[in-house]
């Protein structure tokens, strides 16, 4: 019997966890098992971690996917791409702009840079193309077959700035068979969404798939500043996205054509002025998330428009397949906050200041600013073969190319409600990287596999800075120029050893690479500033095991790295808003994995995954200015503070998440209940460790419920759903030059859902 053959640490895993959570015993849940095995085997994950359809317990990477329910689930309440943080293990996203810009962190390795030209060590690929510029990683997630998440260096196929991992999302495909949904739904702040698509054939050859997405939101967030009240002030924005596939099948030709466009109409995220108590990460007494004083509210605004195409070829000839991957994206932006949250300020080396009011608290300096990327273009191709060979070995080897030109502008405004322009900067940057990569995997015996990959990238940078005005500096015109450059060699090493049926181990070390980076936002400093390449060596370990007769499984994996001149950003501090790129000597992490599913019965299945992330600076020499008006307990010395030793910004140790779903025939239909909880741990929001910028631990829970019927080929469904119910509000970032202004998370939201599906 296939139950003999369960390791001992599975068989502990499954008792531990199913007498907690189901109350009965390992025998009888597998004599249940034996019965219905037929009706409740988890179903087979598919991922493209090698860049071929795989399934996900067979390949050698750290690798988790979300897909059908629990993607639906947790990108209900007209969520940006922000609702995946925590939502996999070892995997958060923040922003400090809203619905654009997001920052992913994965085991902890992430960028804090608010520049438009910033780079991260977490790469997004959206249908198979590298998403570089931040503005374009904002685009939507609608009408999705699934979202991966590749942890460790991924730097042989997937190339640029990989050496975190990266986000894989892919697209729902055009099909013969005419098909597709319609979804509408209304909650909290006048919330309308509205997600749609229809696919179908054309020809005997061509399919087309038209897919749409238009979200809309009140203004929600008051103004309280005396002179300047305004009800509904901020918090709103409208949205639409659509995307429109073409796909051509003939003989041994696949070409895939995706045009996709974004349209956004809202306002930036809100900081709120001193909200941290002194002293403490807790809230000031009497704060309210849904109320702001400030004197510039009414000009603020986000635009981003953004479009892209690309073309996917696949020829198959003999026993090989020719691949190439054509892409071109654009974006633009305009985005304008009151970034020190606040009215007033009480600098007297600022023009206008001190006022005769300020307020909440003490302002050090009045800012607000604009960011714009008026100028956007990004190329990519990529060309590759790959083998399909009936034997032991099959490779792939390619090319790769990326440019991107870009201008970016930055202003600076009086910051107290006069709407007067005191400074202004242009950046234009052009990047241009190639590369040449081979990958190949051996059944060197019945069990074991191995895997060797080898690129060779190089990448450069032209940049320009050019300041007209500033409202600090006694330099009003000043222009710098930059061109770093770098080539390095990357590689991974793995192997797959296939203990039983039921079993996978594997073991990977790799070795990534993230290009020399540019900060140039000369608005309030004279100093452009370049970090030097990143380096990483990473080692992994895990297993993968599908247990209780396929109705369980369990994937673990523990990993070390080494970071080797990381790069960082100092951002604001008591230099002002600004952000500096630095160096560190080195960089230890070291943590673990684990997702769990369980089919618990005919009407429950569940999920439940967790992560530990230890992450630590080890320079010496590694020193800040630290911020304005918190309490950093890092040692001070005549230098600064010392960051020997501190964690990673955005790093949460713990992350956990734990999905429920039941499901159970009702009349003519089913009624289902869906729960997903997620939690991070506290997280330090700055480089320099400080009282008030820690942000305290996050636990986040939503609840959909609903029931479908079917008439004819058409499913209909009625739901009801709410995200944060618990209303949780804590502190998820912070602005520190200025005072101790806050950002916070989503408030609670409550709606309702009808979907119709048609076959």
């Amino acid at each position: 019997m296939k139950a003999m053959k369960r390791s001992t640490l599975a068989t502990l895993i499954n008792a531990t966890l199913f007498s907690a959570v189901a109350g009965t015993s390992i025998s009888a849940l597998a004599a249940e098992q034996e019965t219905t095995a037929k009706k409740n085997q988890l179903e087979v994950i598919q991922i493209t971690a090698r860049k071929r359809v795989e399934n996900a317990q067979e390949v050698p990477v750290a690798a988790s996917a979300l897909q059908g329910d629990g993607l639906e689930a947790a990108s209900s309440a007209g969520m940006d791409i922000r609702f995946l943080n925590a939502k996999i293990p070892s995997l958060t996203v923040e922003s400090s702009f809203g619905r654009s810009f997001p920052r992913f962190y994965v085991r902890g390795l992430g960028n804090s840079d608010f520049d438009l030209n910033s780079s991260q060590p977490v790469s997004l690929v959206v249908d198979d193309i590298v998403q570089e510029s931040p503005i374009l990683k904002g685009f939507p997630v609608f009408d999705t077959g699934r979202v991966e998440v590749l942890r460790g260096p991924q730097g042989t196929l997937f190339g640029r700035n990989t050496p975190a991992g990266l986000v894989k999302i892919d697209s729902a495909r055009p099909s013969q068979d005419f098909e597709g949904y319609a979804a509408v739904s209304y909650g909290s702040f006048n919330s309308i969404d509205f997600e749609g698509a229809v696919s179908g054939g054309l020809t005997d050859n061509l399919s087309a798939r038209v897919s749409l997405l238009r979200q809309e939101r009140d203004d929600y967030i008051d103004n309280r500043l005396e002179g300047n009240e305004i009800d509904d002030a901020t918090g709103g924005y409208q949205e639409t996205a659509a995307r429109v596939q073409f796909l051509y099948e003939k003989d041994n030709l696949s070409a895939l054509l995706n045009y996709h466009t974004r349209d956004l109409n809202g306002k930036p995220i809100v900081f709120h002025a001193n909200a941290i108590e002194a002293g403490t990460n807790k809230p000031i007494a009497g704060f309210d998330p849904e109320v702001i004083y400030q004197d510039t509210v009414q000009f603020a605004t986000q635009n981003v428009n953004s479009q892209g195409a690309n073309l996917k070829l696949e020829y198959s000839f003999n026993d090989y397949t020719l691949t190439s991957i054509s892409g071109w994206e654009s974006a633009e932006i305009f985005s304008r906050a009151d970034v020190d949250g606040g009215y007033g300020c009480g600098n007297n080396f600022v023009p206008g200041c001190p006022t005769a009011e300020m307020g909440p608290g003490f302002i050090f300096l009045a800012s607000e600013t604009a960011d714009a990327l008026p100028e956007h273009n990004q190329y990519s191709q990529e060309l590759r073969i790959s083998s399909d060979f009936a034997g032991d070995f099959n490779y792939q080897v390619g090319a790769f190319y990326y440019n991107e030109e870009q201008v970016i502008e930055t202003y600076g405004y009086d910051g107290l409600g006069a709407n007067f322009l005191t400074g202004y900067v242009r950046q234009e940057q052009d990047t241009t990287a190639w590369a040449v990569f081979a990958s190949s995997e051996y059944q060197l015996t019945e069990k074991l596999e191995i895997t060797a990959g080898l690129r060779y990238s190089d990448d450069e940078r032209d940049f320009t800075a050019s300041r007209y005005t500033s409202p600090e500096s006694s330099i009003a015109n000043l222009t710098k120029s930059v061109a770093p450059k770098d080539s390095h060699v990357s590689w991974d090493l793995a192997a797959a050893y296939k203990y039983s049926d039921d079993i996978n181990l594997f073991v990977r070390a790799a070795n990534g690479f993230r290009a020399p980076s540019v900060q140039g936002r000369i608005l309030f400093s004279d100093d452009v500033t370049v970090a030097d390449s990143e380096t990483i060596n990473s080692i992994e370990a895990g297993i993968k095991s599908d247990v209780l007769d396929g109705s369980g499984r369990v994937n673990a994996t523990v990993f070390y790295y080494q970071m080797n001149d990381q790069q960082l950003t100092a951002v604001g501090g008591d230099s002002g808003n600004t952000a500096r790129l630095i160096n560190a000597d080195k960089t230890v992490g070291y943590g673990f994995e684990v997702d769990t599913q369980w089919v618990l019965s005919e009407n429950f299945d569940a999920t439940f995954n967790f992560s530990y992330n230890n992450t630590e600076l080890q320079d010496d020499n590694l020193f800040l200015a630290g911020c304005f008006a918190c309490t950093i307990t890092d040692p001070k010395t005549d230098q600064g503070y010392s960051l020997d030793g501190n964690s990673l910004p955005h790093a949460p140790e713990w992350i956990a998440n734990f999905i429920l779903r039941y499901t159970r025939e009702l009349g003519d239909g089913e009624f289902y209940a869906y729960t997903d909880w997620s939690y991070r741990s506290e997280i330090d929001f700055f480089l320099y460790d400080s009282v008030e910028f820690t942000g305290e631990a996050l636990l986040e829970g939503g609840l959909r419920t609903g029931y479908k019927w079917y008439s004819g080929d058409t499913e209909y469904e009625v739901a009801a759903f709410a995200r944060n119910i618990t209303d949780k509000q804590v502190f998820i970032g912070g602005v520190d030059f200025s005072n101790n202004a806050g950002i916070v998370n989503e408030p609670r939201f409550i709606g309702a859902e009808f979907k119709v599906n048609f076959f």
